[in-house]
């Protein structure tokens, strides 16, 4: 394995490529368990709870909303089983990836615009966590209230001293690398089970042990209730479309392609729709016995009356989302912005980069305001479909899964990668007008109606944009040579200027 690292190395004398994190993974430990409790950490928190109540209050009942959960999952499940093929199959992180299809330099393309949108919600759930622990000192000591009246760059000092706590504690875990990620998470996504299960059988014996599953806020019928039901499933994969383009930052660690396979069936399609149930069932159970709808639970805990209950409810809630914060919003943004400057960053500084620029933004000025929310981070989240449309495509349609790793290091101009300066003008051609697209219908509104439709409308627009595009130029190039070069591949041969050509293979199979 090192002479397999230092032979990578000397691809990249420049040292703008490759460092031993953005390395083809030289252990692969990761099992089917640990891909399931990576699903439940990024399922397990309040944010879901939220989406699926979210769902009930438009008017869905609990059928309905189970409906749209089920078919929204089976998608994602498809799109991460794609995606999981793509890192298991070459061990590389994702900016490494997307070299790919997007050249060795352009990679940074998508590579920062997934770190930007990282950063900003990791610094944004760091908060969100922080104010549960706010809540959670002033109802043990509300003596503390005195430091809520007081506010330096728009958090109380209150509000201070808890961000700093969870900010600090995440950063214990994500700066020992991808291990200690592991390790967390194979706990930290089953914990926040016993919590919703204790709360749940809560509200049933404060309901009369009856919960309609059939009851609505704003009942919904014939096809407004079907197009509310497919614009629940479509916001949910929009929701985990983050995740989708850097799956391949987990499963490069995989054993086995069964092993991700398994570990996705069990964690979303199974654990999704496990979790949307009881998040429903309390969300009705709410109105039942309070008379409205509760759209979050950490409300729901405040309302036991047991000290020693709700703090054991909130310290639950505030590790789920640490986990899904993990997960979510920082191993992405680590190799990111290790890609950027390989031999300066590596995999921790570009957490320790990551979780400073976190706090620098002042997050809780960013969830403030509904502009850069929607717009900024919204603008920035609408391009994610795109991207993944034009790596899938040719990974898939193109190469047929077909990649040859070393190349993807080498920095010189005779690379495969390098096409155009280091950028595939292709892809850019493709990624402009498809992303401008989906920013305009998922912001503008006038198309609001079609704005849950947008990830999967550019993901399939820029799939099939990038396959006519690469066919189209490929097939000119080749009748404008008079005549065809041969490139020998590991025994076998392809015509030079294929998409395929390559100085080794490594195949799906």
């Amino acid at each position: 394995m090192r002479g397999e690292a230092a032979s990578l190395k000397e691809l990249d004398p420049s040292g703008r490529l490759y460092n031993e994190d953005l390395a083809p993974a030289a252990e692969r430990k990761w099992k089917a368990y640990n891909f399931f409790a990576v699903w439940m950490s990024s399922i397990h928190n309040i944010g879901t709870y939220t989406f699926v109540a979210g769902l009930f209050t438009l008017g869905l009942n609990g059928w309905q909303v189970l409906a749209s959960i089920l078919i929204g999952t089976g998608i994602l499940f498809v799109g991460m089983n794609w995606a999981g093929k793509m890192g298991q199959a070459t061990g590389v992180p994702f900016p490494v990836m997307a070299r790919i299809s997007f050249g060795i330099w352009g990679a940074n393309i998508p590579a920062l615009i997934r770190a930007v949108i990282a950063i900003c919600w990791y610094g944004i759930q760091t908060y969100l966590a922080s104010m549960a622990v706010v809540v959670l000192l002033l109802r043990i000591d509300p003596d503390l209230k005195r430091f809520e009246e007081q506010s330096f760059l728009g958090l109380s000092y209150l509000g201070w001293a808890c961000f700093i706590l969870l900010w600090v504690l995440q950063l214990l875990v994500i700066t020992r690398g991808m291990e200690a990620v592991r390790r967390f998470q194979d706990w930290a996504g089953p914990i926040i089970w016993v919590v919703m299960l204790a709360m749940a059988v809560w509200l049933f014996a404060a309901a009369g042990w009856n919960i309609p599953m059939d009851l609505s806020i704003h009942p919904l019928a014939g096809g407004d209730a079907f197009r509310g039901v497919l614009t629940g499933a479509f916001l949910l994969v929009a929701t985990y479309a983050t995740m989708l383009l850097n799956y391949c930052d987990f499963t490069r660690f995989a054993k086995s392609k069964r092993d991700v396979v398994r570990g996705n069936f069990w964690g979303i399609p199974v654990n999704f729709a496990a979790f949307a149930a009881i998040s429903i069932t309390m969300t009705i159970g709410t109105v039942v016995v309070f008379g409205d709808a509760i759209t979050d639970p950490a409300l729901i805990i405040a309302k036991v009356p047991d000290t020693t209950v709700l703090i054991i409810g909130a310290l639950m809630f505030i590790v789920a989302t640490i986990g899904v914060n993990v997960v979510l919003n920082f191993v992405s943004p680590a190799f990111d912005l290790a890609n950027v400057w390989p031999k300066r960053i590596t995999f921790k500084r570009g957490g320790l980069i990551s979780a400073v620029l976190a706090l620098l933004v002042m997050p809780w000025n960013l969830y403030s305001n509904p502009v850069v929310v929607n717009y900024f981070l919204g603008g920035l989240g609408a391009f994610l479909g795109p991207l993944f449309g034009i790596m899938a495509a040719d990974y898939f349609l193109i190469r047929k899964g077909i990649v040859n790793i070393r190349e993807l290091y080498r920095s010189d101009e005779r690379g495969e990668y390098y096409y155009r300066r280091g950028i595939n003008p292709r892809a850019l051609a493709v990624f402009v007008p498809t992303a401008a697209v989906s920013a305009v219908l998922a912001l503008v509104p006038a198309f609001a109606a079609a704005a849950p439709f947008s990830w999967p409308i550019s993901v399939v627009a820029s799939a099939f944009a990038y396959y006519f595009v690469a066919r189209t130029t490929t097939a000119r190039a080749t009748a404008g040579r008079t005549t065809a070069g041969r490139a020998t591949v590991g025994g076998s041969t392809r015509a030079a200027g294929d998409p395929d050509e390559l100085a080794g293979e490594l195949s799906l199979d």
